[in-house]
């Protein structure tokens, strides 16, 4: 018989690692300043095309958000790589905070407009989308340096249960607020949290850059690029996670599934339901510190994120369909815990803004095509064709991905070159950690 410590001490193996929340106080600020950011984020979020959906009617107009956010957010998420590098990163992540809960203060005023118009809201998603490319590649930079590099899946395991927290919690208000109270009511909540967000932001330590690299020009923009060319590791988590994006990310039309599945009350569940999935995963993502190939986590993950998204499309129960987006959440945290970790794990310090850069395309351009694709093909074939021949379109792409990149599938962080030669830079800077358990 299994004694009962023996089962405590399972289950505490499953439990998420705090080591990064114990030991940096930097990290711990920023947790809880992403925690309070993202919520308000994900209130606007819903929000916002929800409001476009009432001003227009079209699936179309809506899914147009990710045209208008596609263009700012590729000149200045690569931009905004090159500044990382160049300047103190602290600065950089309070600035934009600061311009995005602007941002937030005009939907506000729109919202109180006896008769609200439609220019603002693109406007406002298209500075939202400037802002975010100029300030996640200094978030994203900062992480490799505030967090141990054998604590690095942990931390990315904490920011995605910080994520998920707010991705639940954020639509699932805000479809009760904005049915109830008005959209006026969920971006004030906006305005609130980005406030209190820029004040956090302040208590931040200084993050000069780590050597006197050259102002952000074209030229260094394309020497990061040439350098993730070169990887076939990188490129393959960008590839994948791009092409699970494009064909697979529905979010645009969840108004009008709800529609189709005469579930109004469901929208909100609908936006918050991938995040249950992601946040069910990071509660027990305590083995996950203890594996080293990562990029397993990235292929099969966008595998099953692809999957549960053509289940979602076909089934005609809402509940099934909460439950299969529930599970797509589930394989994207699994494929985002394996990018994070490879990026941090093998990107050199003085190159980690211009690859953070790329990867803030690599996350998010694809989710905005997505959006166009998902909308574009919902007013062409129907709601839910659209989602589910997507999912079928994402698990092909990433197995051929996965047979043009085959590295990706064979990335060890024990024995790769650039991982190891990471490890041994931040052992020079910090002194030698602790050695990481094996694993998988």
């Amino acid at each position: 018989m299994t004694s009962a410590p023996s089962r405590v001490a399972r289950i505490a193996a499953l439990l998420p690692d705090l080591t990064p929340l114990r030991g940096s106080a930097d990290f711990r600020l920023l947790w809880i300043q992403g925690l309070i950011a993202y919520f308000g984020s994900m209130m606007a979020l819903v929000a916002l095309p929800l409001q476009i959906k009432e001003l227009t009617g079209s699936p179309l107009a809506v899914g147009a958000m990710g045209a208008v956010e596609l263009v700012p957010l590729i000149v200045f998420g690569l931009y905004g790589g090159a500044l990382a590098d160049a300047v103190d990163r602290r600065k950089v992540i309070l600035g934009t905070e600061a311009g995005l809960g602007l941002l937030a203060l005009v939907l506000l005023v729109n919202a109180a407009l006896p008769d609200p118009l439609l220019w603002p809201l693109y406007l406002v998603a298209g500075g939202v989308s400037a802002l975010s490319g100029l300030q996640r590649p200094a978030l994203d930079s900062l992480m490799a340096r505030i967090v141990p590099h054998d604590q690095l899946t942990s931390a990315a395991a904490l920011n995605s249960l910080r994520w998920q927290f707010g991705a639940i919690t954020g639509p699932a208000v805000a479809g009760l607020v904005v049915a109830y109270a008005g959209h006026a009511t969920a971006y004030t909540v906006t305005v609130f949290t980005f406030a209190v967000s820029v004040l956090l932001c302040r208590r931040l330590s200084p993050a000069p850059p780590a050597r006197d690299n050259a102002k952000p020009s074209l030229r260094g923009i394309v020497e990061g690029a040439r350098y993730a060319w070169s990887r076939p590791v990188l490129l393959g988590t960008y590839a994948v996670d791009m092409a699970a994006m494009f064909f697979a990310f529905p979010n645009a039309v969840f108004p009008f599934l709800a529609d189709d599945l005469d579930a109004d009350w469901s929208l909100g569940l609908m936006y918050a339901a991938d995040s249950v999935g992601s946040l069910m995963l990071g509660l027990t993502s305590g083995w996950t510190s203890r594996v080293r190939r990562h990029g397993l986590f990235v292929v099969f993950g966008a595998a099953a994120w692809g999957l549960a998204i053509a289940a979602a499309g076909w089934f005609d129960n809402v509940w099934l369909v909460l439950v299969c987006l529930a599970a797509a959440g589930a394989g994207d945290m699994l494929s985002g815990l394996g990018r994070s970790t490879i990026w941090n794990q093998t990107i050199p310090e003085e190159l980690r803004g211009r690859l953070a850069g790329i990867e803030v395309l690599s996350y998010s351009v694809g989710p905005q095509l997505g959006q166009v694709r998902a909308g574009a093909m919902a007013g062409w074939t129907g709601t839910r064709s659209a989602i589910w021949s997507g999912g079928v379109a994402c698990v092909a792409s990433v197995a051929l991905l996965t047979a043009a990149l085959p590295k990706l599938l064979t990335y060890d962080s024990r024995t790769d070159e650039d991982a190891t030669r990471r490890r041994a830079q931040r052992e020079a800077e910090d002194g030698p950690s602790q050695a990481s358990p094996s694993g998988v």
